[in-house]
């Protein structure tokens, strides 16, 4: 069996991480251990946030981060709120720069205890989010849910935060649609080659939306960051909202300010709830014993 490594349980506004150490190692945490990790209810996580040494000169640390089906994810906001709390208690270090598969990253953690991650720039063309067709203006694309002529589901924003979103604007509960049910077909829809993440959104002010979101590759979820951050500039890109928003989530809120220089920078809370150690082979874990010298 491989050497152990360090992880942490943690989460962000409900959306469930593990934050997993595997600086030091060359090695990966396997689909294997991913999908068994996630079926465990101890351990059940929508992202695992794997820190590695830095590989890029000007970041401090790689991150790999990986679903709970096993699949690789580009962009998790929430994850790396977690992942920059962990360190920030690790080396009191407050503000670290990370290389993702999504380009370079820069968090903050504010002495209120809340972290502030730039996402980076979004991406509005067709081919950069990616679809499987052309579309001149992705403020709003032809793709529907139900009956041509009464569709439940219509007409989304589509916008790339480093992995693809869809969302779908609605004027009553986003809490009323069957997500579950929608979710899936969609994510799987051969308009996004690649999967989507996919979101019904209400605007509640020119500050505010509320939103729901199926995460591509983990399902419901109660919160997701880089949908938030997707939402928010989708929003204000069609004239619903100005650039800076509260966005309301299932596990809680964000406040995402889309800046004059084109970044997203995405804030709120991380908690930590239990450490362990894990083989990221296998995913074979034990919990650490509080207090244990």
């Amino acid at each position: 069996m491989a050497e152990q490594a360090a992880f942490a349980k943690m989460n962000g506004l409900g959306n469930e991480i593990i934050v997993a150490d595997m600086r030091g190692r060359t090695d990966r945490v396997s689909p294997d251990a991913a999908r068994r990790l996630a079926s465990d209810p101890a351990t059940r996580f929508d992202q695992i946030m794997a820190i590695y040494d830095s590989r890029l000169e000007g970041t401090e640390y790689y991150i790999e981060i990986i679903n709970s089906d096993g699949s690789l994810a580009q962009a998790c906001g929430n994850g790396m709120r977690c992942v920059v709390q962990s360190l920030a208690a690790e080396t009191g270090r407050r503000s670290v720069t990370f290389e993702t598969v999504a380009g370079i990253l820069t968090a903050e953690e504010h002495e209120d205890g809340l972290i502030s991650v730039d996402m980076g720039k979004p991406r509005f063309g067709w081919q950069d989010i990616p679809l499987s067709e052309e579309f001149r203006d992705t403020r709003r694309i032809e793709l529907q849910v139900g009956p041509i002529d009464k569709p439940v589901l219509h007409s989304p924003s589509v916008a790339s935060m480093g992995n693809p979103h869809a969302i779908f604007w609605v004027e009553d509960d986003p809490y009323s649609y069957d997500l579950e049910r929608f979710g899936p077909m969609l994510e799987n829809h051969p308009i996004f080659p690649e999967r989507a993440n996919i979101t019904i959104a209400r605007v509640e002010s020119a500050e505010g939306l509320t939103m729901r979101t199926w995460e591509r590759g983990a399902g419901l979820t109660l919160a997701c960051g880089s949908a938030a951050c997707a939402a928010a500039v989708s929003a204000a890109r069609t004239g619903r909202t100005g650039r800076r928003v509260k966005v309301n989530l299932p596990g809680g809120s964000l406040e995402i300010f889309w800046r004059e220089d084109d970044h997203v920078i995405m804030t709120g809370p991380a908690e930590w709830e239990f450490s362990g150690r894990f083989d990221p082979a296998t995913g074979a874990w034990e919990r650490e014993v509080e207090g244990a010298a």
